[in-house]
Formats: structure tokens, C-alpha cells, sequence
């Protein structure tokens, strides 16, 4: 009987991931915001979506990556939206929640140890990650060493202020999908977007993006890559970003 346990724990100790022990080619850093609310008198929510972070780092997970997460401050993050479907699994069974409520913070990391940086939507990035510089210059560092940068929904719109060494904004000339202003406009989440610090497309069209929208493209699902840049405009999409990164990081 012992032989057998020690059989069985041998097998499956094999197969389960160890962290910290996967080459630095085979991890991803998910950048994620600190922020709660808009600091308005109705306190707007703010928060990551859950639906934009949770199923790229499944989809990360499941291809073999290891997954870090970076917030400006560190440590605990929160999340908007129910845990359902496969951000529900990740949860319970893959470590997500203790992960990113362990998320380092940005002098705790070391960019050279990651080939890829995502950033999902919420509103929160907007308010925080966005300014940062010391996150801003951690994006800037993997994707000039080669990295892929993907962003879903609001996330490219925190990743459009980074500037790489040459003084050039990342996304100057480069197509990149974000959250609509046309979409943005319509809703009520952030008072038709004037409770935001400023518009995803106003920004990345700011500092010299080609910006996809749902007036240049067919499919407003569609996910965009340009020059190690992935991007799509809404949550629906946010897998396909992550997978589209591993297809990139592979040089497929």
C-alpha cells in the first residue's frame, strides 16, 4: 500500500504545475489596478472585471505558463462581476483569487523574467495603472525586450501612455482596439464616461494609435495584433487576446 501511495504522489507531482520553477520564456505578468470606486459622491464602481482578467489567466495557466500579477501598491486587488463559467474553475481550482490578492508591487518585480504583460478591462486600470510610471516603465521593458503587450476592453487604454526609450508612445502607429466611444457614450457605468479620467480611444488616438473601432472593423469581436500589440474592444474577446499572445510569444 505505501509503494502505491508513494507511486500515485510521484505521478501526480509531476503534472501539477510548480511555481517558480518555470523559465522565465514561460511567464506572463497581469498587470491589474488597486482602485475600488471613481471617487465620486456615488462611488461608481471601479474595480477590475473579473470576465476580462480571470479567463486569460486560464488561458495561460493551461498552455503552461506561469502567471504573476502587479497592481501599483501590491497585495490585495478586487474584482467586479460573479464568479460563473470559467472565471468560477479558476477560481476554485486554480489558484486565481489568492494569486491576484497577492499581487506584487512594481519594485517587486523584475521584467526581464516575463515574455508577455496583460492588462483586462474594468475601470479601475483607467484610474491608477494608467499614471503610474513605475508600472508604465515595466510594460515599456518587456515589450522592448521583445515581449507582447495584450490589453482587453478598457486595458489598452492603460497601457496607451507608455513610452519606450526612444521617447515614442508603444502604440504610435500601431493599430490597437480599446472600449469604444460610441459604446462608452451609451452607458451609464462611469455617467457616459465623464466620471473617466479620460476615453480609451481619446487616448490611444492622443499618442499616435490607429484606433480600431466598430466604424473601421467588421467584426467587433475581433482581436487585433500589430507589431507584438494585442488587442480586442470587449470582454467576449479576452481569451482569444491571451491566446493570440501565446501564438505571438511562439513566434507562430
Amino acid at each position: 500500500m505505501m509503494r502505491i501511495i508513494t507511486l500515485l504522489a510521484l505521478m501526480f507531482g509531476a503534472i501539477a504545475p510548480v511555481w517558480g520553477e518555470i523559465p522565465a520564456g514561460k511567464r506572463v505578468l497581469i498587470v491589474v489596478s488597486n482602485v475600488v470606486d471613481m471617487g465620486d459622491p456615488e462611488a461608481h464602481d471601479a474595480r477590475n472585471n473579473l470576465w476580462e482578467v480571470a479567463p486569460p489567466y486560464h488561458v495561460f495557466l493551461t498552455h503552461g505558463y506561469e502567471v504573476d500579477f502587479v497592481s501599483p501598491t501590491g497585495g490585495p486587488v478586487q474584482f467586479s462581476m460573479d464568479p460563473i463559467g470559467i472565471s468560477s474553475y479558476t477560481i476554485k481550482y486554480e489558484g486565481f483569487a489568492d494569486r491576484a490578492n497577492a499581487s506584487l508591487a512594481p519594485s517587486e518585480v523584475d521584467p526581464s523574467n516575463y515574455s508577455a504583460v496583460f492588462i483586462g478591462g474594468g475601470y479601475g486600470p483607467l484610474f491608477d495603472v494608467a499614471s503610474d510610471p513605475a508600472l508604465l516603465s515595466l510594460i515599456a521593458a518587456i515589450y522592448e525586450a521583445g515581449g507582447v503587450v495584450g490589453g482587453c476592453g478598457h486595458g489598452p487604454g492603460a497601457f496607451a501612455n507608455v513610452v519606450l526609450s526612444d521617447g515614442d508612445f508603444m502604440v504610435s502607429g500601431k493599430k490597437v482596439a480599446g472600449f469604444p466611444n460610441s459604446t462608452e457614450r451609451t452607458k451609464s457605468w462611469a455617467k457616459q464616461g465623464e466620471l473617466l479620467p479620460f476615453l480609451v480611444e481619446d487616448q490611444l488616438r492622443e499618442n499616435g494609435a490607429i484606433v480600431i473601432n466598430k466604424e473601421n472593423i467588421a467584426n467587433k469581436t475581433d482581436v487585433i495584433v500589430d507589431q507584438r500589440i494585442v488587442s480586442t474592444m470587449f470582454l467576449p474577446s479576452a481569451t482569444w487576446v491571451a491566446k493570440e499572445m501565446i501564438l505571438q510569444i511562439d513566434g507562430r
